[in-house]
C-alpha cells in the first residue's frame, strides 16, 4: 500500500492563542513537510487548490514543481485540481511542466471541488457545476492522449489541429478523479477507466462502500480491467490514544469552524460528534499507531484501496507535534500497512 500526505496549507488561527501563521511561513512548512515525508520513506505528497485567503494555495502545480526540485522519489499529486473552473489546456500545460521539473512524478486528481469561490473568480456560473466539470474532463483526457487535438464544446473556444506542449516525461499524466460521495462521480470514473480518490472527512465509511462498488461495476461494464482507489482523510497519532483525541480536538474543531464550506459541513463540531467520527467505524483517523493501522485495514475491507493519504497539518497544530505525527506515521503505521497490504 502506498502511504502519503496531503495539505491545503491552511492559515488557521490557533484555538489556544488566536495567533495565525502567515502565508510565507506556511509555504515553507509545506515544502519542509514534503521533504521530510520523502526522507521518512513515504510514497506520495498532495497539494490542494483553493481560491480564498485562509487556504492560500491557488496553484498546486507551481508548489509541486518546487517540491519536485527538492525531492527525488515522491509521487506528487494535486489534491484536488478544481477542473470545473480552469482551462484544461492550461491545466495540462502546468502539470506537464511540473512533471518535467520532477522527472516524471506528477499526477492530477481532477475534482469538482467543495468550495465555490473559483466560479465568480474565473467567470463561470455555479449552476453549471457538473456540466463544466464533465466537459473540461473530456478535454483534459483528450489532451493527455494526443499532442494534436481538434475539439469543440460549450464553454471554451474550439481547437483546430492545435499542438499542446510540453508533453509529460512519460508521455501521459496519471489522472485520477476526486470523489466525495456523489454517485454520478463514482460511475463517471468507472466508465472512463480512471482511478478514484475518495476524500472522506465526516461520513461513516460504510455508507460509501456501495458507491465504490458501483465504480468498479461501471468500469467492468465499460471494459476497463484495472481499477484503483485511494482514500484521503484527516489523521492524528500519539502513542496514547486518549492523548491523541484530547490534543487534536481543539485543532480539528478550529479547522471546521474557520475553513469548512458551510453549505456542506456544520461550523461547529461538538465533542460527541468528534468522538463518533474517531470511533472505529468513523471517518476520522485519530488514536494510537495500532488503532490507525486497524482503521485503515477496516476501510481496506470496504474499499479495496491501495493508496492512503493523510492530512496531518491542520487546525494550527504546533509544528513540532505535526512532525511527531509524521514520524509515527512513517515508522510505525506505514510499515505495518505495507506488510499487511503489499504494493501491487
Amino acid at each position: 500500500m502506498e502511504i502519503g500526505l496531503y495539505t491545503f496549507g491552511g492559515l488557521t488561527a490557533d484555538p489556544h492563542t488566536g495567533q495565525r501563521i502567515g502565508a510565507l511561513d506556511r509555504y515553507r512548512q509545506v515544502l519542509e513537510l514534503a521533504q521530510l515525508g520523502e526522507q521518512a520513506g513515504l510514497d506520495v505528497f498532495g497539494v490542494g487548490e483553493h481560491h480564498r485567503p485562509d487556504l492560500p494555495i491557488s496553484s498546486p502545480a507551481v508548489v509541486l514543481a518546487a517540491i519536485g526540485a527538492t525531492t527525488r522519489r515522491l509521487r506528487l499529486v494535486s489534491a484536488v485540481t478544481i477542473l470545473s473552473t480552469l482551462d484544461p489546456v492550461r491545466v495540462f500545460q502546468d502539470y506537464a511542466t511540473a512533471d518535467l521539473c520532477s522527472e516524471g512524478r506528477v499526477e492530477i486528481i481532477a475534482g469538482r471541488g467543495a468550495y465555490t469561490e473559483s466560479f465568480p473568480l474565473f467567470g463561470y456560473a455555479s449552476d453549471e457545476y457538473d456540466a463544466l466539470f464533465a466537459e473540461h474532463l473530456e478535454l483534459l483526457l483528450s489532451l493527455n492522449r494526443s499532442e494534436r487535438i481538434t475539439w469543440r464544446g460549450r464553454f471554451r473556444a474550439p481547437l483546430a489541429d492545435a499542438v499542446v506542449s510540453p508533453r509529460p516525461a512519460g508521455g501521459e499524466l496519471p489522472i485520477w478523479l476526486g470523489f466525495g460521495g456523489n454517485d454520478a462521480s463514482a460511475e463517471r470514473a468507472g466508465r472512463l477507466g480512471l482511478p478514484l480518490t475518495l476524500a472522506n472527512i465526516s461520513r461513516p465509511p460504510a455508507q460509501l462502500a456501495p458507491q465504490i462498488s458501483r465504480y468498479r461495476e461501471a468500469a467492468a461494464a465499460a471494459g476497463h480491467a484495472r481499477t484503483r482507489v485511494a482514500v484521503a482523510a484527516h489523521l492524528h497519532i500519539a502513542r496514547d490514544s486518549q492523548v491523541a483525541r484530547d490534543r487534536f480536538y481543539p485543532h480539528y474543531s478550529a479547522y471546521f469552524r474557520q475553513h469548512a464550506p458551510q453549505a456542506i459541513y456544520a461550523a461547529d463540531v461538538p465533542r460527541d460528534v468528534y468522538d463518533q467520527r474517531a470511533a472505529p467505524a468513523g471517518a476520522l483517523f485519530v488514536g494510537s499507531p495500532s488503532e490507525i493501522v486497524d482503521k485503515v485495514l477496516y476501510e481496506r475491507e470496504l474499499f479495496g484501496h491501495d493508496r492512503f493519504l493523510a492530512q496531518i497539518d491542520l487546525g494550527a497544530l504546533p509544528w513540532s507535534i505535526t512532525l511527531e505525527v509524521l514520524e509515527l506515521l512513517a515508522t510505525e503505521v506505514a510499515p505495518a500497512l505495507r506488510r499487511a497490504v503489499p504494493s501491487s
